[in-house]
């Protein structure tokens, strides 16, 4: 058994690691400040003796004992990162700093949640781990992106300063049970509003593309990234490399929702890639992972637990 600290724990991802780490017989302990996580999300493992919540804001010094740290503490969604930049920044970079001298001071292994954001709107395609990315520093998603970048480069520089045991996942689009629905992001934006009969909001022509990744697939990615051998530090890119345009996953929720709305189109906003798809051959070889759930059936839970959420 290991103490296990996860910063973000009630959110979306989070919560899915908590429960996957409990199931695997460790002793987590979640710290949440909920600015987009929900107690909702984690509520059926309060009373677990091995399940521990924290309001915290990672901003701030922790000082806890643990074996290892998952640094999932981030606003994920444009609209949410866009509300506060100025924090969205300081918590990758504070939260980093703060995550990073707790791993030191306790000598514990330390996992970051990066994204393929810190690739920007690509020139190379698919995205491998060596590419360095096409990133606006100061455009309206560049508190995320470069926060995201500042915080890659704290984790190397705190594995060569201070020889301390970091992991690097580039985690790529993910969707599944837990959503906020109203996070702005484009599966739980299309089937809220294909459930909703609403307009299914396209921007652009609807020909930009991204790889969908179902949460369970990503979190084994983490698991077993984590538990690599000490000195392989990634960056590894996690995602599912099955690549579909936004029309397409918009035809595909209608259909599985049956659905009666009608397609608009709205301007792209800034900086929005036109392009987003995982290289996981790094993935493949070290931690003999790819993805297993079809995007058909991780929608169809996706959909199931939005209809609960919706009462529709």
């Amino acid at each position: 058994m290991n103490r296990i600290l996860v910063t973000g724990g009630a959110g979306f991802l989070g919560s899915h690691l908590c429960d996957r780490l409990i199931k695997d017989g460790h002793d987590v302990l979640c710290v949440d400040n909920f600015f987009t996580g929900s107690k909702t999300n984690i509520a059926h493992l309060i009373g677990s003796p091995y399940f521990e919540l924290m309001r915290h804001d990672v901003t701030f010094p922790l000082y806890v004992e643990v074996d290892q740290i998952y640094n999932l503490a981030c606003p994920a969604s444009p609209v949410h990162y866009q509300y506060d930049p100025v924090q969205t920044t300081k918590t990758s970079v504070h939260g980093a700093i703060n995550m990073l001298g707790l791993a030191k001071r306790v000598k514990a292994r330390i996992f970051q949640a990066s994204t393929s954001e810190v690739y920007g709107d690509p020139v190379v395609h698919p995205q491998v781990e060596s590419y360095w990315g096409n990133v606006n520093p100061i455009g309206l998603r560049s508190c995320y992106d470069e926060g995201k970048r500042c915080a890659e480069t704290l984790f190397f520089d705190y594995f060569r300063q201070h020889n301390l045991d970091i992991k690097v996942a580039r985690i790529f689009n993910t969707y599944g049970p837990r959503m906020h629905p109203n996070d702005g992001r484009v599966v739980s934006n299309f089937i809220v509003q294909a459930l909703k009969g609403d307009d299914i909001t396209l921007y652009g022509d609807g020909s930009q593309t991204r790889s969908f990744c179902y949460v369970d697939d990503l979190i084994e990615g983490f698991v077993r990234l984590m538990n690599t051998e000490p000195g392989f530090t990634g960056p590894i890119n996690l995602g599912n490399p099955g690549e579909f345009s936004m029309r397409e996953l918009a035809e595909k929720i209608m259909l599985l929702t049956a659905s009666k709305s009608k397609l608009v189109f709205m301007p792209l906003p800034e900086d929005d890639p036109k392009q987003r798809q995982p290289d996981i051959t790094l993935a493949k070889s070290k931690l003999d992972w790819t993805p297993a759930v079809a995007l058909e059936d991780g929608l169809k839970e996706t959909i199931a637990y939005f209809r609960i959420l919706l009462n529709a």
